[in-house]
């Protein structure tokens, strides 16, 4: 018998790009490269449409 949540379970790949940010323990949000706040970028905005991590709550957007 096949457990119910392998037919929808999907194998894991890496992503396709690594996102051009990271996540600053010290200061709770993303930053890019340079330091400045990752929401600070409208290009990067543009390109990725969010830059909200997964570090805090994952049933609110507020983070």
């Amino acid at each position: 018998m096949r457990p119910f949540t392998l037919n929808y379970a999907r194998p894991t790949s890496p992503p396709a790009a690594l996102p051009p940010y990271r996540f600053d323990d010290s200061l709770q949000l993303n930053v890019l490269p340079d330091g400045r706040p990752a929401v600070s970028d409208p290009d990067l905005l543009l390109a990725v449409g969010t830059t909200a991590s997964t570090a805090g709550s994952k049933t609110h957007f507020d983070d």
